[in-house]
């Protein structure tokens, strides 16, 4: 068992709903294990200049259920470099800050192995909306962004009836539309684009003309942020004013973007939060690091970090030379079995959207 005495806790790049449980978890179960707990506030850039701040279980209370993060974030490109990553040990060591526990994403889980690799044991949680994580199931943020965008549909919807009209909603997503595919499917869109599945515009546009001709009033059409045009702009845009121009039917565009990250997190988000936090805490003390904690057929397990980042370039089909030099033949295949699994509930997904959307 490690002896820790302090713990640091931060939260880096995009916001998201839970991150806040997941601070409130790590300080409780830190401090009833009698470690200090002191927050780094903005992310990584926090930590490079030293921004610490100690937590007591006052200064967490009623926070569970609070969006956004009381720790703030930042992009931190410092950190990237030799000097960022020195500085940032340097405040760790001049703190005496044992080990660190870091929220966030893919850039995230970078910066916890680079400290790990330099004396400072740290372990990621994954707090990121779009569950865009190939390594876990579920990101902590999810269900509370998909929630959040599935009440402001509704909401455009009750306009869009009442005035004969289609819009199209933009949701974000990067890499991933499970947000889109989500939202679609409780919204009851007509239509989702999403750039893991091939959209067939064509078809769609076929589809709003023959609904309309049947006295279809209000339509929604849901696009992930991550549909792109071949100079990069945003396709949802495109395709308004191609429904507008090649279906008569009147079009809007809603871009929901970052309002979707705020928000007082769901239940699930909270729970889930605080699962992964608490174990993480234990696994530090237990001599664990480099590693992200995940939720993989309903149990949280640690998954290294590497591991974790290198299974997702091998799903977006963005893997370098080199990087599977490190993993055995075993592991590569399990990269491959995960990246798999994504796949296939992405298609399920799609087909149930494309079940419900009339």
């Amino acid at each position: 068992m490690a002896a820790f005495r302090k713990i640091g806790v931060l939260t880096s790049g995009g916001d998201a709903p839970g991150m806040n449980a997941c601070v409130k978890a790590v300080v409780n179960r830190a401090l009833e294990m009698g470690i200090e707990v002191v927050g780094v506030n903005g992310g990584y850039k926090g930590l490079i200049d030293g921004d610490l701040m100690p937590m007591t279980q006052q200064s967490v209370g009623g926070t569970m259920g609070l969006g956004g993060t009381l720790l703030y974030s930042s992009r931190c490109p410092e950190f990237k470099t030799e000097e960022g990553m020195a500085a940032a040990v340097a405040t760790c060591r001049a703190n005496n800050i044992d080990a660190l526990v870091c929220i966030g994403g893919d850039g995230t889980f970078r910066g916890a192995t680079d400290m790990t690799r330099r004396g400072i044991p740290s372990i990621g949680l994954p707090g990121t909306i779009d569950n865009d994580i190939t390594a876990t199931d579920y990101t902590i943020g999810l269900d509370t962004s998909i929630n959040t965008t599935v009440q402001m549909i509704d909401n455009l919807r009750d306009t869009c009836e009442s005035h004969e009209r289609l819009n199209v909603v933009e949701v974000m997503g990067r890499d991933c539309g499970q947000i889109a595919l989500y939202t679609a499917i409780a919204s009851g869109a007509v239509a989702v684009a999403i750039p893991e599945v091939p959209f067939d515009e064509k078809a769609t546009l076929e589809k709003i003309k023959a609904l309309r001709a049947a006295g279809k009033r209000g339509m929604i059409v849901v696009v992930s942020e991550g549909m792109r045009n071949p100079d990069d702009s945003a396709y949802s845009e495109t395709l308004r004013k191609r429904i507008t121009e090649q279906t008569g039917v009147e079009t809007k565009f809603a871009r929901f973007a970052h309002v979707v990250r705020g928000g007082r997190p769901t239940m699930k988000d909270r729970t889930i939060a605080a699962e992964m936090a608490v174990k993480a805490v234990e696994l530090l003390v237990n001599g664990k690091s480099n590693v992200v904690m995940c939720e993989l057929d309903g149990k949280v397990v640690p998954v290294d970090i590497q591991f974790a980042l290198i299974a997702d370039r091998m799903y977006k089909n963005k893997l370098k030379p080199g990087d599977l030099d490190a993993f055995t033949a075993e592991q590569i295949e399990d990269m491959k079995a995960l990246a798999q699994k994504r796949r296939e509930e992405i298609a399920n997904l799609y087909s149930v959207a494309q079940n419900v959307a009339f």
